[in-house]
């Protein structure tokens, strides 16, 4: 946090972003409505990675395509990566 002095005036400014991101599973909660988001199903890959005791970070998977592509290839067999993974390993049988 942020603080600026003004004479005669007190001002903290934040750094917390305006709006955050919320995500269920592989979809993002826009207006109240669930829409399948890139940034979530990457989270969501990530999640269940984690349960598998890889250490990945949400921002590792979005920002590194070679260790999303070798996280679903190891990962593959679980039905809860199928969507996050769609767009690497088409068809989800490892074939391109």
């Amino acid at each position: 946090m942020m603080q600026l002095i003004l004479p005669g005036v007190f001002l903290l400014v934040s750094a917390v972003p305006a709006l955050a991101i919320t995500c269920h599973g592989n979809y993002q909660v826009v207006a109240g409505q669930e829409i399948s988001t890139p940034y979530c199903r990457d989270n969501a890959l990530a999640a269940v990675a984690r349960t598998y005791g890889y250490r990945d970070s949400d921002s590792t998977v979005r920002n590194n395509p070679s260790r999303k592509e070798e996280l679903c290839r190891q990962l593959n067999s679980d039905i809860r990566v199928q969507t996050a993974c769609a767009d690497v390993i088409p068809g989800g049988d490892g074939a391109r």
